[in-house]
């Protein structure tokens, strides 16, 4: 981490905010909501929040794309709330849910759910399909969403 500045959404007012990386280990709060910018639980995001999420972020967004009828997408919520903990505030966590956001899965070439895809900078940086365990999955993440930012 360095002390440059990064652009960062809340994930309540969805206003994006502005501070120093190294204050992202200081819990910190939204200069127009008050509220946590993280709070290690998945933001829930309609195609509006999306699109603002990817390309306002600064940090890597991690997106689950799922639905309410798919078994291993259920498996995957209390893994994916798990994560958020573990990830926050280096990633931020977020979740599609691909029968509401049906333009944006056909948009996104989301094949098959649970899909899970790492975006930064905007881009598309790693994808995959079915469900993981949390350790696999925090695995997956930092090796491909961390390492060089």
């Amino acid at each position: 981490m360095n002390n440059s500045p990064i652009h960062i959404v809340c994930p309540h007012c969805r206003s994006t905010n502005r501070l120093q990386e190294t204050r992202l280990i200081n819990i910190p709060i939204c200069g127009r909501c008050k509220q946590k910018l993280f709070n290690a639980h998945p933001v829930e995001l309609s195609q509006y929040d999306f699109e603002r999420h990817i390309s306002n972020n600064q940090i890597p967004v991690v997106v689950d794309f799922w639905a309410s009828w798919c078994g291993p997408c259920k498996i995957m919520s209390p893994i994916l709330k798990q994560a958020a903990a573990y990830l926050e505030p280096q990633v931020r966590v977020a979740k599609v849910n691909t029968e509401a956001e049906q333009g944006l899965a056909a948009k996104l070439n989301i094949r098959s759910i649970p899909t899970i895809i790492i975006f930064k900078n905007g881009n598309e940086a790693a994808r995959h399909s079915g469900a993981m365990d949390l350790a696999n999955l925090i695995q997956w993440v930092r090796s491909n969403a961390l390492d060089s930012r």
